[in-house]
């Protein structure tokens, strides 16, 4: 297997301009003064990117698919852990798939 110079230079090159673009947004946002409006936005930003994840994988799965989202919410709910709601929600979609 040969590795030839533009491929390393290319990949050399992404990984600048990757690091660039997040040292450039920590630089600049804290320059920037946020209103309390964006502050709150940004603090529901992460449930909402999950919701929009995983509502596309819930409809193409379907009944297996809704069945798990609601089970693994459940399971959160009441256990507070991640870990157990996630396996929680393994394990539906495998048994739903079993079932139907």
């Amino acid at each position: 297997m040969t590795i030839h110079a533009s491929a390393l230079l290319a990949i050399a090159l992404m990984a600048v301009v990757t690091y660039a673009c997040r040292a450039g947004g920590y630089w600049l946002m804290g320059r920037v003064t946020m209103s309390p409006r964006v502050e709150i936005g940004l603090t529901y930003l992460p449930g909402a990117v999950l919701v929009s994840l995983v509502a596309p994988a819930m409809a193409e799965e379907g009944i297996p698919g809704v069945c798990a989202v609601a089970v693994t919410a459940i399971a959160m709910r009441k256990t507070n852990n991640l870990l157990i709601a996630m396996l929680t929600g393994i394990g539906t979609v495998w048994l739903a798939r079993q079932i139907i």
